[in-house]
Order: structure tokens, then C-alpha cells, then sequence
């Protein structure tokens, strides 16, 4: 059965945008769990727009969270990753100017300094992934570099680009032949995620952004009619 990873970055976005303490991704990270979740993903930025350190540690430190801590290739990263020990990494491409991670990673270009890096995980006991575009060229290097893992960037085929759904089965298929595991993410929603799942290669889902804003939706009547209670029992009518 494909595994379900759930991205708390935007429970930390919500927090963040006020300050203080709630919503608390490590929490919201619990209920995913509790809900059937296989793990957690959570992107520490070099600027921390969305999750903290702290939070990453708390994280970590779980026993019952399987943490899959996306990061730049950065000797920072790899160093706070090679400390806290998260069930897996994911190496992403990041630029401080973006809204949200574009593209998938140059694993081609890059590929001497991913070399080390990977190594650097790996040998911390992390699996390790590569998110990438479904480039035969690009997973060719996923396999050179040393990981273990691709994440198909499904962002294309989130936006309506019909063609990308053939590229991302192709994908899938050379990882496959490759001998390296498959998952995808970003941009999956009730909508679209099905043809992405019925791929029999892909072995874990990541999907964040769509679960955190449809909760809103699912959850708003009932704290509504929660703190509506509170608030009449608060002043009881004189009987």
C-alpha cells in the first residue's frame, strides 16, 4: 500500500504569520499520525519561513513520528540533519526569493557536491532522496550521487500540463529499472492525486500545502459550534 507523508510546513506558515505558539506543527504532526499518516515531512529553510529548529527537534525526537526532514544541499543542513537523525532526507532546491520549492533539483549539474552530501546522510544512518523533475538524465544522477530514494516533482501535472503525466509514468518506470524507490509530491489534491497513485512503482506520497488548507475547511464548523458552546455556557440564562 502506497505511504501517505504529511507536510506540517504550513501549520508553521500559520503560525508564524502571528507569532507565538499556536497552531503548533508538532502537534498538528501528532494528529496526522493519529489520523493514518506513515510520516512527517518538514522543511527547514535557510531563512526558517516555515518550520523552526525546535520544531525539527521536537520532531526528531518523536518515537512515534518516521521524520523525513527536507533540506538545500547545504553544509548546514547536513550537519543539523546529521545531529538530529530523521528517518529520512529529502535534498530539494531552494531559493530564498521562491513562494514554494519550483522545479526539481539540477542532480545532473550538482553532481560532485551531491556526491559528498549524500555520503555525509548516509553514513549518519538517513536515507537519503532527491527530488527531481522526471528527467532521464536527472535520475540517472540520482543513482550516481548515491541516493536511495526519488521524489517525482509532480508539479507540472498539479498545474493541468497533460503531458506531464506520461513523463512522470516514464519516470517512474526508469527508477524502477534504476533500482531506486519511487515516491512524488507537490500540488496533489483529492482531484489529481489518483493517477499518481495507481502508478505501481510509487511507494510514498508527499502532500502537504492542500491537506493543511482543505482542514481548515473540514474543521472550521466544528470549532466554530465548539467555541460558540464555550462562549453561551460561559453566561448561563437564569432559570
Amino acid at each position: 500500500m502506497t505511504r501517505l507523508g504529511v507536510n506540517i510546513d504550513h501549520v508553521a506558515t500559520i503560525r508564524n504569520a502571528r507569532g507565538g505558539l499556536h497552531p503548533d506543527p508538532f502537534a498538528a504532526a501528532l494528529v496526522a499520525i493519529g489520523a493514518g499518516a506513515d510520516g512527517i515531512t518538514a522543511h527547514l529553510r535557510e531563512d526558517r519561513r516555515h518550520v523552526r529548529d525546535d520544531d525539527l527537534e521536537r520532531l526528531a525526537a518523536s518515537p512515534v513520528i518516521r521524520l523525513n526532514m527536507e533540506m538545500a544541499a547545504t553544509d548546514e543542513m547536513v550537519a543539523i540533519a546529521r545531529r538530529l537523525r530523521p528517518a529520512a532526507c529529502c535534498i530539494v532546491p531552494e531559493r530564498r526569493q521562491e513562494v514554494t520549492t519550483e522545479g526539481g533539483l539540477d542532480a545532473a549539474g550538482q553532481l560532485d557536491g551531491l556526491r559528498d552530501k549524500v555520503a555525509q546522510l548516509r553514513e549518519a544512518g538517513i536515507r537519503v532522496s532527491l527530488f527531481l523533475d522526471p528527467d532521464p538524465r536527472q535520475l540517472e544522477a540520482a543513482k550516481q550521487a548515491g541516493a536511495e530514494v526519488v521524489e517525482l516533482h509532480t508539479g507540472g501535472y498539479a498545474d493541468g500540463k497533460e503531458s506531464e503525466l506520461e513523463r512522470l509514468r516514464a519516470g517512474a518506470a526508469r527508477l524502477r529499472s534504476l533500482g531506486l524507490e519511487c515516491h512524488a509530491g507537490h500540488g496533489l489534491t483529492y482531484a489529481n492525486v489518483t493517477p499518481i497513485a495507481a502508478f505501481p512503482e510509487v511507494e510514498e506520497l508527499n502532500i502537504g500545502h492542500f491537506l493543511v488548507g482543505q482542514a481548515v475547511m473540514d474543521g472550521l464548523p466544528g470549532v466554530v459550534m465548539r467555541m460558540r458552546a464555550l462562549i453561551a455556557a460561559a453566561r448561563p440564562v437564569p432559570g
